[in-house]
């Protein structure tokens, strides 16, 4: 008897089934990228049919989406966290570019940048990147925010500052994936460029 035939008989509440997909779902696009996150794939983590996973779902768009969202928002949610802890607003700026550029999340990176990719032939996916990326920037906007009314950082717009510090962080992180060049020092070159965005020495970002 094959394994597939024999999950069948294991019977699941329909919301514990959705909920062992969904992690199913997004392990693989830890481990092997959100192009990987199939139909097939999903079905095979399981160990059930690929049929079952059509019936528990809303279409494999909506699976790959709410993977990468439940991804990137746990992400959010450790950084807020740890800069919480943290007094300074310009040392609360400083750990974030260390956990973001440590060179630790090449496989969150790759979720995001294939999210890029596949967003723009899959509309419900981009709409999900759309309001992740929406909620990360209001983060970075209250931080630095927070920096310019305390006179820490220099006067400014922190919506527009916010978006720069995620291209900033985006790009060198994107940029890691390839080895592009001699794998310069991402931290450093970030803490200069934010450094000068927020008007203060670079050494005031350095945890």
């Amino acid at each position: 008897m094959s394994e597939t035939s024999t999950a069948r008989r294991v019977r699941k509440a329909p919301e514990e089934r959705r909920a062992e997909l969904a992690a199913a779902a997004r392990d693989i696009a830890l481990e092997e990228g959100l192009d990987a996150v199939t139909l097939r794939a999903v079905a095979r983590r399981v160990g059930v049919a690929p049929g079952l996973v059509a019936h528990h779902t809303d279409g494999m768009e909506t699976l790959v989406a709410d993977a990468f969202g439940a991804l990137v928002s746990a992400e959010l949610a450790e950084l807020t966290a740890l800069i919480a802890a943290v007094d300074d607003p310009a040392a609360r700026i400083g750990v974030l570019l260390e956990t973001l550029l440590d060179g630790s999340r090449t496989d969150i990176t790759l979720v995001w940048v294939q999210a890029w990719g596949l967003g723009a032939h899959a509309e419900t996916l981009a709409a999900r990147v759309r309001s992740e990326m929406d909620d990360w920037q209001r983060v970075l906007a209250a931080e630095v925010g927070r920096g310019m009314d305390a006179g820490v950082f220099a006067p400014g717009d922190a919506d527009a500052t916010a978006w720069h510090l995620l291209a900033i962080i985006d790009g060198l992180n994107a940029h890691s994936l390839v080895r592009w060049g001699a794998q310069p020092d991402r931290r450093g070159l970030a803490q200069r460029a934010v450094a000068g965005l927020l008007g203060i020495a670079p050494e005031r970002l350095r945890t």
